[in-house]
């Protein structure tokens, strides 16, 4: 039997970077970029290598371009954390595994490097891929937790719990970290929204390798755990920012919402220190009409559009900045629709 698992890219609509400060955010799922895990029994479990984890370069130029876009290690090191992580998991829960082995591999076209959740996309494909063979079951907000630990404390990589969270539940999802039920619970309360309560949505992102995100000379968590003050009302504020974004959608208001995004990197700009393309993006999107913040840390941006037309204009004026302008794809589908209520779900 051969298992094949997804999971997708993620935008960071508003409330963004409150998330890893107790703060408050609303994500939603990016379908047009997908990474995908196949995995299959076998005598031996073996990890299979994929295009980014190849080291024969037709010539030196290849190879530096190679490390611009992958890293150094590619996504082996990924499913390898992640098969040790769950491992560890069921050992802590005595959770009794088949023994099998198996073979996986996985492909990904999730932009590197923009903040899109690349590697949290191929990290919580291969958890579904592992839950699927051996039969376990594990609660959503457990599994957000599993996946950031795998990044975090397997892998040393900093990352932050949101976009985990919407990995793992899709759609679109209202996250608020508050500090007592992350302390107790070890997860926050997870609300998941109608997709179709949003205005329309764009999407950006840098295919110019050259431009990174941006540039962190803020000690922005050492600041917070000092309690100074601009740090603290910033999250404060940015909480604030996904909770009104929260209530004009299930008011049905979500043609509201394009100021707060753009408050939402007006904020930010003021306490980060960001790379000159990163501004331009935004200030190009909105000399559109349209709003726009950061998806996530830089290298994408996302806001509110008003017809065909602006959406156009965003794509004339951002494809020249090296710029892909898309319309994000929120809902699968091919799984029938339902009626539900303005109010969401919460977990």
């Amino acid at each position: 039997m051969i298992i094949r698992r997804k999971s997708f890219a993620r935008a960071g609509l508003v409330g963004n970077p409150s998330d890893g400060y107790y703060g408050k955010t609303i994500s939603f799922i990016v379908r047009n970029y997908v990474a995908e895990v196949v995995l299959w029994e076998s005598p031996e479990l073996e990890i299979l290598p994929a295009a980014r984890d190849h080291s024969v370069f037709k010539d030196i130029g290849a190879l530096a371009t190679d490390v611009q876009l992958f890293g150094y290690y590619g996504g082996i090191r990924l499913l390898k954390a992640t098969v040790k992580r769950f491992h560890d998991y069921c050992v802590e829960n005595r959770i009794e595994l088949d023994d099998r082995n198996f073979t996986l591999r996985y492909e990904s076209n999730v932009p590197s490097q923009v903040g899109m959740a690349g590697s949290s996309a191929i990290i919580t494909a291969c958890f579904r891929a592992l839950m699927s063979f051996y039969g376990v079951t594990i609660p959503r907000p457990v599994q957000a937790n599993l996946i950031l630990s795998v990044e975090n404390d397997e892998l040393n990589i900093p990352a932050g719990l949101q976009d985990r969270v919407i990995q793992a539940y899709e759609g679109l999802v209202f996250m608020d970290f508050e500090r007592e039920a992350m302390e107790k619970k070890g997860f926050g309360k997870y609300e998941e929204l109608d997709p179709r309560l949003l205005p329309p949505l764009y999407v950006a992102y840098s295919t110019n390798l050259s431009e990174g995100t941006e540039v962190f000379h803020n000690d922005i968590r050492g600041r917070f755990k000092r309690d100074e003050k601009e740090i603290v009302d910033a999250m404060q504020t940015w909480a604030g920012f996904a909770q009104q974004v929260r209530d004009l959608l299930v008011a049905g208001k979500g043609d509201q919402i394009g100021p707060i995004l753009d408050a939402n990197f007006d904020l930010r700009r003021k306490i980060y220190q960001m790379s000159e393309g990163n501004i331009r993006a935004v200030e190009t999107a909105r000399a559109q009409g349209a709003s726009a913040k950061f998806t996530g840390s830089g290298g994408a941006i996302v806001g509110t559009y008003e017809d065909e037309a602006m959406f156009q204009r965003l794509v004339s004026a951002l494809e020249p900045q090296g710029m892909k302008v898309i319309k994000p794809m929120i809902v699968d589908e091919s799984v029938p629709k339902v009626t539900p209520s303005p109010e969401g779900k919460s977990f």
